[in-house]
């Protein structure tokens, strides 16, 4: 089972895995940027789809991260429009989706596709990581993503085909990341530490305080700034120097896309070298607008200045997280600072003006949500051995319930608290036969954060005048309630894969039922007959039908079509890699071979041929070759090596074949010095026999004489033509001449049967030649070593 965890940022991705007893984050490509570009072909995702922004940009998508859950004609879709350079449409539903050309059509891709897309390379990069499928997994999301961003990105997963086990707020996992490692947290008794983490990514600020104890972490609050980080002062040196070439060059940069793309990857750069260096900083741009070059300058402290309204929304959320949580600054013990954007001298000094103590960068800032994902990954898989570490997290906006009631005029509305997983909420009707009752709405917060509507039910209460034993409407309504309340906590039990978290999400809905308590009183003394008989009360409940219909939530027969069209993509991707693998391998080829022709491969032509062909190859590649299905790159690619593949193999003949006459020489020596051996009755071969001996010494000249004929025939033989002997006919001769003497010179002299000598010293009986008899293993020792494999540990000492 695959444990990965996922950091979908706004700029780049970062994928990390549980191997070999910890977490480490998978090697990808530049940290697989947050990009897809589209081509008339196949789609290019991550690092490669980032290198086709200049070249590509109009279809080359990157910041659609912050389009998820939102509609076409929300405001802040609307204001962002002018300032990306692909383009926008809506979508069906309303929804906001993204207009390219793909495969030479028109396309529009909604939000959640091309999340997907980018998934499925994140997937891939795991899977390559881990030698093995992947399905479960973790994803961040920034912990302000509301309810409909949620529902977007977990249809993203499962059009990617990944099981999300858990949408993550990305401070929390910050806060497992940082807590699951620490030996010396404060007992379950003792009073909490207290950590404030700060998240300063590209385009979001995020701010948390956390309170931890052994084993177990609880987010107290959380406070943000979407629309700050690192793009604004990147958009800002844009915009100065977007000024500046406009008086210095008279360039409207804002006019080419190319150009301001370029730029934007220049100031991002400059502004990377400013956070490490203070003094003026060049800018240079080759051949930038209508094949002009511009150069500029700046240093860190004027950047500073032209930021200061940017950097002055730095202290806002941190007021605000201290306010919500009810903690003075004496009460935090440390600050962490993660995310690229954090790096940046002046955040941190504001940071450490703010909370008077110097921010932490114990976590690397760019893996440390990856990480913590993976580890709630590990935690909710059965197939890893966790140290025992609950997480309970908060839901930071509040959740408005509202109805329409024929009864009453108006929407109406009652404050909620979630507690548990589920809440039950009452509302008080009356029945068209003026019967009181209640309709029961059990809503629920899961464990990604999202809502929904469980059940409903109606309950009804039915009285008769019969002189029987009372049951008391509010006695009836308070077992009720004791048996919800054990249904409650029953469901707050979690599952094997979810014992180690803790959902208690608090968060608020607004309900305000009309009835009063004065209104509640009057009905109470409503309800009392005038007769001295006692009233029969009957409960009934009846189940009533729930549809949920989030409005940005894709439907079903959708999300099918979805996943069916991202299946085609995969398998096109797939065969236009193959096709462009072909082609390169006959490119390569050319290159290669030509190479080669006119340096170690010289002598051993013979004609131009092959030459020719080459560069006729050369031509059409880049003509009529340009665009050619797989199997006419193959046939090209078999048409040059049957040219090349004999010069090839004479070239390596060449080479070799020196070392075989050596090896077989070698052992022609050996058995001459053998054979004139036995013929001076050296005794160590005096027990062979002479006829054997003979037919040693006849296999040797023999084979010397061959031998001796094929060197000869071939020194004066060309290189460019095809050898006498082959290397692999020198090796069977070597074989041959092993097999047949060697078991005749190597066998052993007989033993001599001598007269026992008596010696006390030496005990009869047959002698123990083994040397180490305790080496061998005990029975134990190999049970254990057979032992069934056990679950892997994970390693967070």
């Amino acid at each position: 089972m695959s444990v990965v965890g996922f950091d979908v940022g706004f700029l780049s991705c970062y994928v990390a895995v549980a191997r070999a007893g910890g977490i480490e984050t998978a090697a990808n490509e530049y940290s697989d940027r947050t990009c897809v570009s589209f081509g008339p072909r196949n789609r290019s995702i991550g690092a490669a789809a980032k290198s086709q922004m200049v070249t590509n940009c109009k279809n080359t998508v990157q910041g659609f991260k912050r389009f998820h859950g939102r509609a076409f004609s929300d405001p802040f879709v609307q204001n962002l429009k002018s300032s990306l350079v692909y383009d926008l449409s809506q979508m069906p539903s309303g929804t906001t989706g993204i207009k390219v050309m793909y495969m030479e059509e028109e396309k529009v891709f909604s939000i959640e596709q091309i999340t997907a897309m980018l998934l499925t390379k994140l997937k891939e990069t795991a899977e390559s990581a881990l030698k093995k499928p992947v399905a479960d997994c973790v994803i961040s999301v920034p912990c302000f993503y509301t309810d409909a961003e949620r529902r977007s990105v977990i249809d993203a997963a499962q059009i990617a085909g990944l099981n999300c086990l858990r949408l993550m707020n990305e401070t929390t996992a910050v806060a497992l990341a940082y807590g699951i490692y620490k030996q010396d947290l404060p007992t379950p008794e003792e009073k909490p530490r207290t950590v404030v983490f700060v998240d300063i990514g590209h385009s979001g600020y995020q701010v948390s305080v956390c309170a931890f104890n052994k084993g177990k972490l609880k987010i107290l609050a959380t406070a943000f700034d979407p629309e700050m980080g690192g793009k604004d002062f990147d958009e800002r040196l844009v915009k100065h120097f977007c000024e500046e070439f406009a008086v210095k060059y008279k360039l409207d940069v804002k006019s080419k896309p190319r150009a301001l793309v370029r730029l934007y990857q220049e100031c991002e750069k400059l502004k990377k070298l400013m956070s490490a260096n203070s003094s003026d900083l060049p800018l240079n741009i080759e051949c930038f607008m209508n094949d002009i070059d511009v150069s500029s300058k700046l240093n860190r402290a004027q950047f500073e200045e032209m930021c200061a309204d940017i950097l002055a929304r730095v202290e806002p959320p941190l007021r605000s997280l201290l306010e919500q949580a009810h903690l003075k600054k004496d009460d935090i013990h440390a600050v962490e600072i993660v995310g690229g954007a954090s790096r940046m001298p002046a955040i941190k000094e504001r940071i450490n003006k703010f909370f008077g103590k110097e921010p932490s960068t114990t976590l690397n800032a760019d893996e440390a949500v990856a990480r913590g994902c993976a580890l709630q990954c590990a935690i909710l898989s059965p197939a890893f051995k966790v140290r025992e570490f609950s997480t309970t997290d908060v839901v930071p906006f509040p959740i408005s319930l509202k109805w329409n009631s024929a009864a009453e005029d108006g929407v109406r509305y009652k404050h909620v608290t979630f507690t548990h997983h589920s809440r039950s909420l009452w509302k008080r009707t009356t029945t068209a036969s003026g019967e009181s009752s209640k309709i029961k709405v059990k809503v629920r917060v899961n464990i990604h954060g999202i809502f929904s509507v469980s059940s409903a039910s109606l309950v009804e209460v039915q009285k008769s005048e019969e002189e029987e034993e009372s049951m008391d409407t509010e006695h009836s309504t308070e077992k009720e309630n004791e048996v919800l309340l054990q249904q409650r906590k029953s469901e707050s039990i979690c599952s094997p894969q979810q014992q180690p978290i803790s959902h208690s999400h608090i968060c608020s809905a607004y309900f305000d039922l009309k009835t009063s308590a004065e209104e509640g009183r009057q009905e109470k003394k409503s309800d009392q007959p005038p007769q001295a008989k006692k009233a029969k009360v009957k409960t009934k409940v009846l189940e009533l039908p729930i549809e949920n219909n989030p409005q940005w939530q894709l439907a079903n027969d959708m999300l099918n079509l979805f996943v069916e069209s991202e299946g085609k993509m995969i398998m096109q991707d797939k065969l236009e890699k193959e096709r462009n693998d072909a082609k390169n391998y006959v490119e390569e080829y050319v290159y290669e071979m030509r190479d080669k022709l006119h340096g170690i491969f010289e002598k051993f032509v013979n004609e131009n041929a092959l030459s020719l062909k080459l560069e006729d190859t050369e031509v059409w590649l880049y003509e009529d070759g340009e665009d050619q299905p797989k199997q006419v790159y193959i046939d090209k690619l078999v048409d040059l090596k049957s040219l090349g593949q004999p010069i090839q193999d004479r070239y390596t003949e060449f080479e070799e074949r020196p070392k075989a006459f050596d090896e077989l020489g070698r052992q022609l020596q050996q058995y001459m010095k053998i054979v004139e051996a036995y013929k001076t009755k050296e005794e160590q071969y005096d027990h062979l026999e002479e006829a054997e001996v003979q037919k040693v010494d006849r296999m040797v000249n023999d084979v010397m004489i061959w031998m001796n004929s094929k060197m000869n025939q071939q020194s004066k033989q060309s290189l460019a033509v095809e050898p006498v002997v082959k290397t692999t006919e020198i090796q069977a001769k070597t074989r041959e001449l092993f097999s047949t003497c060697n078991p005749i010179v190597t066998k052993p002299k007989p033993k001599v049967d001598l007269p026992k000598e008596e010696n006390p010293s030496e005990p009869n009986g047959p002698v123990n030649t083994q040397e180490n008899p305790e080496a061998q293993p005990s029975g134990t020792e190999q049970a254990a070593a057979d032992g069934a494999e056990a679950k892997p540990d994970m390693d967070l000492d």
